[in-house]
């Protein structure tokens, strides 16, 4: 039976991935920081506490759904941010090497300037502007050098069962009459079930490389609110702003890319997949919410 050791289990993505596989014959290792029903505890910016669990467990995949993903933390715990964003998939990828595992390691469209005029491909060379998307980064470096078999995933948009943008709106307009939200700022929302669907796409096969993934087409926050809102059945105002003026109003301590979609070339390039629409995957989440 296949092993599949999921890191950040009880993260947004990890929850996908393990119902994504549900009722599959594999046998799921789930780790997290710390450990819970059948979870295993493992700090993967430790080298000795990640060898030691490869060693023990030997699976057969790796799929990396850890990382430190508060943009504007990021900014002032800066070393954290490193161990856990590029040293952790260091460790994993040295880890899969050792057992000859696959490695997936998910990253973000944060590597990339955001300053494009057509969507980012994965040959676009990034230039991050925050510490989190220099983390991030430097993450997809060491998985490059040191994992044998690796797929990298970069994804943008990431909503699921966890915190997220939409249940954060959904939640304000509890007590708002009136929102704002920026409108210069485009991107793919994409869910991390649709995410999960993909991974679990690539992951059995020898396609291996750097892939975009992210639910078709694009919007803006504001625009992305007020569809939240229309299939909620919520009247609260959104107001559009700029990032400038909504900085003024919320001062935030990261840089956040002006424009985050991502084409996802190399997936239509090398097979017949495609991520869903993104309003379809929202319509999705919603009914699964009770809207």
């Amino acid at each position: 039976m296949k092993k599949i050791l999921v890191t950040g289990c009880n993260g947004q993505l990890g929850r996908a991935i393990n119902k994504e596989y549900a009722g599959e014959s594999v046998e799921i290792i789930n780790t997290d920081v710390a450990a819970g029903d059948h979870i295993v505890a493992c700090d993967i910016t430790s080298i000795d506490e990640v060898m030691k669990l490869a060693r023990e467990k030997k699976p057969d995949v790796i799929i990396n759904c850890a990382a430190h993903t508060n943009v504007d933390k990021c900014e002032e715990q800066w070393e954290l941010a490193y161990k856990i964003n590029a040293i952790g998939p260091r460790n994993l990828s040295i880890a899969a090497t050792e057992v000859g595992a696959k490695l997936v390691h998910v990253s973000t469209d944060y590597v990339f300037a955001g300053d494009g005029t057509r969507p980012y491909v994965e040959y676009d060379t990034p230039a991050p502007i925050s510490a989190y998307g220099r983390s991030k980064y430097e993450g997809e470096k060491f998985v490059q050098q040191f994992a044998n078999r690796y797929f990298i995933v970069r994804t943008a948009w990431l909503y699921g069962d966890g915190k997220n943008f939409v249940k954060t709106m959904l939640k304000l307009s509890e007590t708002h009459d009136e929102l704002f939200v920026v409108d210069d700022q485009v991107g793919s929302p994409t869910s991390a079930v649709e995410l999960a669907k993909m991974i679990h796409f690539l992951e059995p096969t020898e396609n291996y490389g750097l892939f975009h993934a992210t639910c078709e087409g694009d919007t803006n926050w504001a625009d992305f609110t007020e569809e939240i809102f229309k299939r909620a059945g919520i009247r609260t105002k959104v107001n559009h702003v700029t990032s400038e003026e909504y900085a003024r109003m919320n001062p935030a301590s990261a840089k956040r890319p002006a424009y985050s979609i991502l084409e996802d070339f190399m997936l239509k390039l090398t097979t017949d997949y495609r991520m869903a629409d993104w309003h379809d995957a929202l319509d999705v989440y919603m009914k699964e919410m009770g809207y």
